[in-house]
């Protein structure tokens, strides 16, 4: 890949602020953003990811928490959507250091967030995986 396409986001990532997003915005993100956020999140703590690898997902994530992207937020049914493009892109390249122990710890916090889980919204994630 030329270049990194992420680097403009990775200094808006911070562990405090994902966290943070995420419990405020969960529900109107839906499962689906959240799931890939979460993986791409427990990857990044694997000590097996490379550096390379890494810097993708903090790009990623850097992209979801930062309060310029190409659709606001806050814009009804179309705010999180160019987020779940760039987040589904990252986990793309990375897909090789999700394992189950990632799914298994994504799925574990968006129980505890959502209660029930719609397998059939987490499953279009992972088939791409």
């Amino acid at each position: 890949m030329k270049g990194d396409p992420f680097k403009k986001y990775k200094k808006d990532y911070s562990e405090k602020g994902l966290w943070e997003k995420l419990r405020k915005y969960a529900r109107v993100a839906g499962q689906k953003t959240v799931y890939s956020a979460l993986l791409m999140f427990y990857a990044f703590r694997r000590k097996e990811t490379p550096g390379w690898a890494k810097n993708v997902i903090l790009g990623a994530i850097g992209y979801f928490l930062s309060p310029f992207d190409g659709v606001p937020d806050l814009t009804p049914f179309l705010g999180y959507t160019d987020d779940l493009g760039v987040l589904s892109f990252g986990l793309v390249l990375i897909a090789g250091y999700i394992n189950d122990e990632v799914r298994g710890k994504a799925r574990e916090r968006l129980t505890k967030w959502f209660g029930e889980i719609d397998e059939e919204e987490l499953k279009t994630v992972d088939d791409k995986l």
